[in-house]
C-alpha cells in the first residue's frame, strides 16, 4: 500500500508528462503555476505526517522491548516458584538445586534471546522507516530543484528581452536627440549671427 506523499508524487510526475512542451524544445515544457503549487502545498502538508507515522513505528520499538522484558522476567519468576516448590522438599533438595540452576540459565538463555530479537526487530524498523523518509525527502528535492531551474531560466530569458528592447528604446532615442534640428533652423542661426 502507497502512502500518500507516494500518490501525490505519482500524480505530479503523471500531470508533468500531460504538460506541452514548448515551442522548438523537447525538454521544455509548459506548467500551470497554479497547479504546480497545489502539488508542493499537499507535499508540504503530507511530508510531517509521514514522518510523524514513522516516527511513531520508531517509538514502538521500546514496546516491543518492554514485552520482551516482561515475558523474560515471567519466565524468571515461574523459575523460581518451580525453585521454591522443589526446594521446599528436604529430600531432593540437590536435585532441585540443580534443576533450579538449570530452569535459571535457561529463562536467562530465553529471556536474552527474545530481548536481542526484539532489539534487532525495532531497528531493523527504525532504519527502513529512516531509508524511507529520506528517499521521500530526495524525491521532493529533486522535483523542487527542478522547477526552480525551469523558473531560473524563464527569468533569464524574460530578462534577457527585456534588455534587448531596452537597448532598442536607448538606440531610438539617441537618433531623435542627433536629428532634432531641421534645414530651417540652421539657416536662421546662420543669418543672426551674420548680424
Amino acid at each position: 500500500m502507497s502512502s500518500k506523499i507516494e500518490q501525490i508524487i505519482d500524480e505530479l510526475d503523471e500531470y508533468i508528462g500531460e504538460c506541452k512542451y514548448q515551442p522548438f524544445s523537447n525538454s521544455k515544457i509548459i506548467v500551470n503555476k497554479d497547479e504546480l503549487d497545489e502539488y508542493i502545498v499537499e507535499l508540504r502538508m503530507r511530508v510531517p505526517d509521514e514522518i510523524k507515522k514513522y516516527q511513531k513505528i520508531i517509538s514502538q520499538q521500546d514496546a516491543i522491548l518492554d514485552d520482551a522484558r516482561s515475558q523474560a522476567q515471567n519466565m524468571i519468576n515461574d523459575a523460581q516458584q518451580q525453585i521454591d516448590v522443589l526446594v521446599s522438599d528436604h529430600e531432593v533438595m540437590q536435585r532441585a538445586y540443580e534443576r533450579a540452576n538449570e530452569l535459571v540459565d535457561a529463562a536467562h538463555g530465553q529471556a536474552d534471546s527474545i530481548v536481542n530479537q526484539a532489539v534487532s526487530d525495532a531497528n531493523n524498523i527504525r532504519e527502513g522507516a529512516m531509508q524511507y523518509a529520506d528517499s521521500l525527502l530526495a524525491e521532493i528535492q529533486n522535483i523542487i530543484s527542478g522547477t526552480a531551474s525551469e523558473s531560473r531560466q524563464k527569468l533569464d530569458q524574460m530578462f534577457a528581452s527585456l534588455e534587448s528592447v531596452y537597448n532598442e528604446c536607448a538606440t531610438n532615442r539617441s537618433q531623435l536627440t542627433v536629428n532634432n534640428t531641421t534645414p530651417e533652423q540652421d539657416n536662421y542661426e546662420d543669418e543672426d549671427a551674420e548680424q
